[in-house]
């Protein structure tokens, strides 16, 4: 998955268009992540002991990785990203990079 948790993100589709927030949480097998103060749903909960008085309460819901796109903290600009190799001591890894301006993530 080409988004990571504490990344920011731009939201492109639904109601919430145009918002940026943080990556609280990533579901890749589902292909999906939770964003910080995007998605609110209405959950009704029973009184438990962590929460006494139970009610109604809000938290963000997963939205889809392909409907955000990642911003890049060097430029500001929403980017795709590319995947470079990089070889030290005879191991290859990969890091993530900004299309726009290169910056590694």
């Amino acid at each position: 998955m080409h988004i990571k948790k504490d990344d920011t993100v731009l939201i492109l589709t639904g109601n919430d268009r145009g918002k940026r927030g943080r990556v609280l949480k990533v579901f890749p097998d589902k292909n999906r992540l939770i964003i910080e103060g995007v998605r609110f749903i209405k959950r009704h909960t029973r009184p438990n002991p962590k929460n006494q008085s139970g009610g109604i309460l809000e938290k963000e819901a997963p939205i889809n990785a392909s409907s955000v796109m990642v911003v890049c903290s060097k430029c500001g600009q929403p980017t795709r990203i590319k995947r470079r190799s990089i070889k030290e001591e005879g191991r290859q890894h990969f890091t993530r990079a900004c299309v726009k301006c290169g910056e590694v993530f």
